[in-house]
């Protein structure tokens, strides 16, 4: 019965969710100003929030081997945090419906000063497994996407949600070379202490530019406070229109592609014969791409064409990054691959939040960013292993054959399949 209700109710609230939206736009210029400036303030705190993590990513090897942890157990230590983020991506984006993207945003953000704080702390290998914990609530660019899903109308999401890409961007530079700067000139613990400080100041910034209510009032009635965790929620979820479907597509298209991700730190060494700091040249060589893609690319394209021509386009693209991948033999080739590499990955995560969130109720838009974020750690929690082995069995290539065996898959399912969605392009 609440499945029909579910599905009764999603019409008309799509219906009434553009009228709204229409209606601020056209009697609330001073609105529309407050709304800009606050997606503005999301994008700082999305970048800041990245590029503490990335600082972290590039020490925490490091900082590990220093304590006496050896490859299986970071291995370990890698896996607790991917389980800790997929278990706690739902759950935030949950708390996010019932108490709004500012307090959400607020929890993200104590949550990674306590995580480096610890982090700051950790002088031995189980207050280094301790500081881990804090990630369950670690959800910075969910959080940001709530907010800016919570501000735009449909038909400004993609665009909107496409500029995310610019703050990784970012992160990715910004972070991997403090990382390395603070490590080298003050200590290894130095990043640690930034990062506490810089998690704060997000604080600071959520507390006093995120205003509390960032859904339009009449939807707050709609989020009843039931349980964070609910397997019955989240399949209520799924049996909107077109949701299942297009969240089988954000699974599994880009699954190859994070398999290989995982490992790459190895095949970097292995296979192209990278050393450290050339491996930091490769990974801002994709930030620059990412930010190129998201900023100049993912908006103009999303304003001229459907979504679902987007989403296929994307799959297709990836099914010739594999193509591409299993034929790779130096560096330079995958420099080359990168760049449609990025575009489709860029892409499809824009675009599959953007229809996901449109698909289910304004009250429920949390929920699903929760859940769209568990994708990336549960290709952490899973690849090392899935991967590890492909590697060492098969090689390279089985990551570039798998990549255009899957996508082939998707793109003809697409092409075949009537997936029932509002169509709409950006203005």
């Amino acid at each position: 019965v609440s499945t029909m209700n579910a599905k009764t109710s999603s019409g008309g609230e799509e219906e009434t969710s553009g009228m709204r939206n229409e209606t601020l736009g056209e009697h609330g210029c001073l609105g529309e100003a407050k709304r800009g400036q606050v997606i503005c303030v999301a994008y700082v705190i999305a970048a800041l929030d990245l590029t503490f993590l990335f600082m972290q990513m590039g020490v925490m090897p490091y900082l590990a081997k220093s304590l006496g942890l050896d490859s299986v157990g970071f291995g370990y230590l890698q896996t607790i945090f991917g389980v800790l983020q997929l278990v706690g991506g739902y759950i935030f984006g949950r708390f996010a419906d019932q108490f709004g993207a500012r307090a959400a945003l607020i929890l993200s953000c104590t949550s990674g000063s306590i995580f480096f704080l610890l982090m700051s702390l950790s002088t031995s290998i189980p207050l280094l497994f301790l500081s881990r914990l804090p990630g369950v609530f670690m959800h910075g660019i969910p959080g940001a996407q709530k907010v800016i899903t919570d501000m735009t109308t449909p038909s400004q999401r993609a665009a909107a949600l496409g500029k995310l890409g610019l703050c990784f961007g970012v992160g990715i530079i910004a972070g991997s070379a403090m990382g390395g700067v603070l490590s080298t000139k003050f200590g290894i613990y130095a990043p640690t202490y930034v990062g506490l400080v810089g998690s704060l100041i997000n604080t600071l910034i959520t507390m006093v530019w995120i205003p509390s209510q960032t859904k339009p009032k009449p939807d707050y009635h709609m989020t009843e406070h039931s349980d964070l965790f609910s397997i019955r929620e989240i399949l209520r979820l799924m049996k909107f229109p077109g949701v299942m479907e297009v969240f089988i597509v954000k699974v599994f298209a880009g699954l190859p592609i994070g398999l290989f991700m995982i490992m790459f730190s190895i095949i970097s060494m292995d296979f192209f014969g990278l050393e450290a700091v050339e491996s930091g040249y490769l990974m801002s060589y994709f930030g620059v791409l990412q930010m190129v893609v998201q900023g100049l690319v993912v908006g103009k394209l999303a304003s001229h064409y459907t979504e679902m021509t987007l989403l296929r386009l994307s799959v297709f693209v990836f099914a010739s990054v594999g193509l591409g991948m299993a034929l790779m033999r130096t560096v330079w080739h995958y420099c080359i691959i990168a760049v449609p590499l990025v575009f489709a990955f860029s892409m499809l995560a824009t675009i599959t939040d953007s229809i996901l969130t449109k698909a289910v109720p304004s009250s429920d838009t949390g929920a699903m960013l929760g859940i769209c974020a568990s994708v990336q750690p549960l290709t952490r929690t899973v690849g090392p292993t899935i991967g590890g082995v492909l590697y060492k069995k098969f090689g390279v290539s089985s990551f570039g054959y798998l990549q255009l065996m899957v996508n082939l898959g998707l793109f003809v399912y697409l092409l075949r399949s009537k997936i029932p969605l509002g169509e709409m392009k950006s203005q």
